[in-house]
Order: C-alpha cells, then structure tokens, then sequence
C-alpha cells in the first residue's frame, strides 16, 4: 500500500492511521453487499462475483408519507 499513500512522514502517518483504525482489512479483504430494494444492483454486483445478499424492500405505503403516518398511528 505503500505505492498508494506515497512515501516520507505523510505516508506512514496515513500507514498508522490506516493499521490502527482496521481499514486495512476493510481495504484488502473481498467485499461484501447488502443490498436493500432495487434488485439490479444486486444482480450487476453478482454478475462481477462480489458477494451479495438482496433483501427485498419498498417504503411503507408505497412511499406515501401521509398514508405511513397514519399506518404508523395503527401500530403498523
């Protein structure tokens, strides 16, 4: 990574930040996706081998916000 951050003080400082925060493991391991509502980006991320779940979703009535406060009032 050292390519990436450059060399010198400021690249170890990024080197540091990057070791102590995890980010390495976020930025070196395979990625993995949730992806909630529009199923083509699930399909397009599947499609290009990254590991993703799709979970079907649509706001509460249908994205009316009247009609899901007054379902809210319900419990519902």
């Amino acid at each position: 990574m050292a390519d990436v951050m450059g060399d010198g003080i400021a690249g170890a400082v990024v080197e540091a930040a990057l070791e102590q925060a995890g980010a390495r493991a976020l930025l070196t391991t395979p990625v993995r996706v949730i992806n909630m509502g529009l199923e083509g980006f699930a399909t397009e991320l599947a499609a290009q081998g990254v590991a993703v779940t799709h979970v079907q979703w649509s706001p509460p009535a249908g994205g009316d916000e009247r009609l899901a406060a007054l379902l809210g009032k319900l419990g519902l």
